[in-house]
């Protein structure tokens, strides 16, 4: 029986006494009180107390690993000196005050945001979440270009409310109403799962299994993908069109990644529609691809629309659509107001994670400890028969599972999750995604170590062991 305990790197944070009510007490309230839809991971829920850069304690104060960074979202670390300084002196100077007054922290803040954003991108609206930031990226468009149509990756992730949710193309994410009127989906250009793909395409030290026959600076695959983005411009949207939206690498839907340089194609074609050019950088931005500061940088693009969320607040519900002085004019012509959005807190925690980032060398740690992270387990994509593909780039890391490497089908619900649940009770805590669940995502905080990194990969390692031995009786 293969038998296998990760040894946990050591931390020198001790957590506070849990003092709140009784576990059995927390789930039946839960229960009650909580919406349904609100869904809970793992057989037992966690009850979570405190968290301290990569860690999170339990009620019980047993510490995990987190991998997953509040779906990508805390950036800099949980509770992080710098940003909790921050946020703690703005609390006792001024919360909120609505945005038609003027208060130092959002010039200051928009003014160090637009300082890492390329030439026309200069123009920011802050809103408190990604949905909102593409619902408003969305109306921005219609109004700019006077035109209707949105067309958007099958398999995108860019918002749950009523208009965004036209945009996201993930089935358990679609409720029995009406919408996504004028947005088409496209074919998603996913070189392992999708009809063409090889050993080449990929921006990524990891490429698929798949082989080709391309030479030096020739992409089949990108190619038919092209062709199949401009069939749906020339039947499924009218001549001229509001736009076209893409993640830089899909994030809900497991790091998936396009050929090298399907988006230059794809955005020189939308332009040639009057469309304009969106890019999602809510879980992509702020460094976490490593090798730039924004995702859309690694395919050689500039967008017309950059949407942000997540990471921009390391957990403070914040966001941002930032666009060029036309584009925003467009938005000029009628009152369009947002509350909250833009408060004094929510930008000075805003500045103090881009102060983080740059200060703590965030960027450059993503670059380095995703990039071993990927190679260790594209080793183990190599090893076992389960692991169909490895892919990402930075700290944002998809691990497809499979049936097998032939077919690859998924791998059935019930494997899926005894794997995950095997990781969370050595200790460390992974993000699943997929049109199928079937992909494991690795986004943990950028702050993670690459010691904590080996114990991560020692541990799935161990999981899939465990998967080896009950498959075996």
């Amino acid at each position: 029986s293969f038998s296998m305990q990760a040894k946990m790197p050591p931390c020198d944070f001790s957590p506070g006494k849990y003092e709140s009510y009784p576990y059995e007490r927390m789930l039946k309230i839960r229960k009650q009180n909580l919406s349904p839809s609100l869904v809970t991971y793992y057989k037992k829920p966690l009850l979570l107390h405190q968290g301290h850069m990569q860690w999170l304690f339990d009620y019980e104060g047993r510490r995990y690993l987190d991998l997953f960074a509040g779906i990508v979202t805390v950036s800099v670390g949980h509770c992080h000196p710098k940003v909790t300084a921050a946020a703690q002196k703005q609390l006792g100077h001024l919360w909120h005050t609505t945005n038609i007054y003027m208060h130092p922290s959002i010039q200051e803040y928009v003014e160090k945001l637009t300082a890492l954003l390329p030439d026309p991108l200069k123009v920011v609206y802050l809103t408190n979440s990604g949905s909102e930031a593409n619902d408003l990226a969305m109306f921005m468009a219609r109004l700019y270009t006077r035109n209707f149509d949105l067309i958007c990756f099958r398999g995108g992730y860019h918002g749950g409310s009523p208009y965004a949710l036209g945009l996201t193309s993930i089935g358990s994410y679609k409720h029995g109403v009406a919408n996504g009127f004028g947005c088409q989906t496209t074919m998603l250009p996913d070189v392992f799962r999708g009809p063409w793909g090889g050993s080449h395409c990929r921006d990524s030290l990891v490429q698929t299994i798949r082989k080709c026959s391309c030479s030096q600076g020739c992409c089949e695959a990108n190619d038919q993908y092209v062709e199949q983005f401009k069939d749906t411009l020339s039947t499924c949207v009218t001549k001229a069109i509001a736009g076209f939206i893409a993640e830089p690498i899909q994030g809900v839907n497991g790091a998936v990644q396009y050929p090298k340089r399907f988006l230059k194609e794809a955005f020189q074609l939308v332009r040639e529609r009057g469309g304009i050019c969106i890019a999602d950088e809510v879980q992509t931005g702020f460094g976490r691809t490593g090798s730039h500061f924004w995702g859309f940088q690694t395919h050689g693009v500039v967008p017309d629309v950059v949407t942000m969320a997540k990471g921009i607040g390391n957990g403070f519900p914040m966001a941002a659509v930032v666009t060029t002085p036309e584009i925003a004019n467009s938005l000029a012509q009628n009152l369009h107001f947002n509350t909250f959005g833009g408060n004094p807190l929510a930008c000075v925690v805003g500045s103090a994670v881009l102060d983080a980032i740059a200060e703590d060398g965030l960027q450059k740690n993503s670059e380095e400890v995703g990039t071993y992270m990927l190679l260790e387990f594209a080793k183990l994509r190599d090893k076992f028969e389960i692991i169909g593909d490895v892919r990402g780039k930075g700290l944002m890391i998809g691990i497809e599972m499979v049936k097998n490497k032939d077919s690859r089908q998924p791998l059935p619900a019930e494997e899926m999750n005894q794997i995950w649940e095997d990781c969370k009770d050595m200790g460390v805590l992974i993000g699943r995604g997929g049109i199928y669940s079937q992909t494991f995502r690795v986004k943990p905080p950028m702050c993670i170590t690459k010691q904590d990194a080996a114990f991560a990969v020692e541990v799935f390692h161990a999981a899939l062991m465990r998967h080896l031995e009950r498959t075996a009786a």
